[in-house]
């Protein structure tokens, strides 16, 4: 076992110890899936950021749905799209391009 999933299980079994009494169901649970959500240590750990790398498109168009529920009947339709449009554009400022993306044409 990796020096780096021992320092996983102990945060985890410090969670537990700490959180544990007051969110019993909770603590049920995650010992349950203990094995699942250490999982990903098994990985050597050049696959982490591949691994952990988040769903981009949902989580952009999550940002647009929270801003326009909030604003809903404050709105008109136009101003609306226009709000999600410089949304889209404030996020794509901060996206990070996939690694080995300038090779996609010879894997093609």
């Amino acid at each position: 076992m990796t020096e780096i999933k021992e320092t996983a299980e102990k945060s985890f079994e410090k969670f537990l110890q700490t959180y544990g009494e007051k969110h019993l169901k909770v603590a049920q649970y995650l010992r349950k899936d203990k094995d699942v959500l250490l999982t990903f240590f098994d990985f050597p750990a050049s696959q982490w950021q591949h691994i952990r790398t988040p769903n981009a498109i949902a989580s952009l168009f999550a940002t647009v749905k929270l801003r326009t529920a909030k604003t809903r009947g404050c709105l008109s339709h136009k101003t609306r799209e226009l709000m999600a449009y410089q949304l889209i554009q404030s996020a794509a400022k901060r996206w990070i391009h996939l690694r080995g993306s300038d090779h996609t044409a010879e894997v093609y």
